[in-house]
């Protein structure tokens, strides 16, 4: 039987249909997922996200999942409307002035990053009182500042030292630990976060993720375990915690304080091989890298397998570890460069300089106005470039930015 006019029509429309059908479902079945896929992360979110695209963070190392990579587009428009002065400023963590008004002066005239608060800071005020004197600080200046404390616990202990803010001192990790277990070291650290956050404190310099080799050593009173595998459980709890309540952690003391002495009471010399860093005191920072940590800071150690003739905190080869083998992408910090184990090292007032050459974000400064004087004149005389200066500054701001600071 012979199909003619409107049939010949619709079978052709039929076959039509069933050919366009027979594609749409081999691409359904077939095309990459990657092409189909929402993205459904959350910008504000930076602990959650997957950024698979490369980001260039500094004039030498790149970095793929670079931490705070959503919020360098924000940081930039803030960024080309600043002076030198002012964007060399924000690379300080400074000690915090004798008094209120002194503070307020030195950010009308200075604007630092941030301040650094210890024990003397808190005695004789309340929660209050201090909470009303950083609030005016941050009033007072043009980017709000990044305030924080060494609040470790057991012997480091800043605020909860005086009962206006706390019945007990926070007691020592190792001892909660052996109480409570890692539910006891989780709730711990909630309740500092909330303690510092209601003071209006936004950075906990912790946790201490070093590993000293026994008891006798120096940081191990402030050190978790001298077991690896506790440290980097410890490690991955801490940094978990601090994520969620939103408050900055600082992991130190890069690349790992082991057994050597106090550097802020003369020079410490770690004669250990590469290796020994590779399989035990990198494997925290690592961990804590992996979880989104936001700051290391690096100690003043001479690691003679690293750098021989320059302690760490001064030391671009150990900066280069830690941005190129160990991936990290947040901020780096100083120890204190006022510490004893500096001086012969920069003993032409030059450590700022050094610190920033090497690959220091931050400094902590107990000489502010000096060492900011200092950096300031060597870009201008081209020791440092400005482009590294607006690399630091541009993550600090996103930094700031991703935890609502500014």
């Amino acid at each position: 039987m012979k199909i003619k006019g409107r049939g010949k029509i619709l079978v052709f429309i039929s076959i039509a249909i069933i050919i366009i059908m027979a594609i749409l479902s081999f691409y359904i079945i077939y095309a990459p997922t990657s092409n189909i896929q929402e993205n459904t992360s959350n910008s504000a979110d930076i602990f959650n996200e997957n950024i698979n695209n490369d980001n260039k963070i500094s004039e030498n190392h790149t970095i793929t999942n670079d931490l705070f990579s959503n919020y360098y587009d924000t940081a930039d428009s803030l960024l080309e409307k600043m002076t030198l002065e002012e964007k060399v400023s924000q690379m300080f963590l400074v000690r915090y002035p004798e008094s209120e008004k002194s503070a307020i002066l030195e950010i009308k005239n200075s604007s630092p990053g941030g301040y650094i608060l210890f024990a003397k800071d808190f005695k004789n005020e309340t929660k209050e009182s201090i909470k009303d004197e950083l609030k005016n600080c941050n009033s007072n200046s043009k980017i709000n500042l990044f305030f924080g404390v060494d609040e470790e616990g057991g012997t480091v202990v800043r605020v909860s030292a005086y009962k206006n803010f706390r019945k007990y001192p926070f007691e020592s990790s190792r001892d909660i630990y052996s109480k409570s277990g890692i539910n006891g070291i989780i709730n711990d650290s909630h309740e500092k976060s909330v303690l510092l956050k209601e003071l209006g404190i936004n950075m906990n310099l912790s946790p201490v993720v070093d590993i000293p080799r026994s008891s006798s050593d120096f940081i191990y009173k402030r050190a978790f375990s001298t077991n690896l595998d506790e440290v980097v459980n410890y490690t991955e709890n801490i940094i978990k915690t601090m994520n969620e309540d939103n408050i900055i952690s600082v992991m130190k003391h890069f690349p790992g304080y082991g057994n050597n002495v106090d550097t802020h009471t003369g020079i410490s010399i770690d004669k250990r091989d590469f290796s020994t860093f590779e399989n035990t005191d990198f494997v925290p920072f690592e961990k804590g890298i992996e979880l989104g940590a936001p700051f290391i800071l690096v100690n003043h150690n001479i690691v003679e397998c690293m750098d021989k003739d320059n302690p760490a905190s001064l030391s671009k080869n150990v900066h280069d570890i830690l941005r190129d083998k160990l991936n990290f992408s947040g901020l780096i910090i100083t120890d204190d460069l006022a510490m004893d184990a500096i001086y012969k090292y920069a003993d032409n007032g030059n450590a700022a300089t050094k610190a920033v050459l090497a690959g220091n974000d931050m400094i902590i400064s107990s000489d502010f106005k000096k060492q900011r004087d200092e950096v300031i004149s060597a870009v201008n005389i081209g020791t440092i470039s400005e482009n590294l200066i607006n690399t630091s500054v541009r993550r600090i701001l996103a930094c700031k930015f991703a935890y609502g600071i500014i």
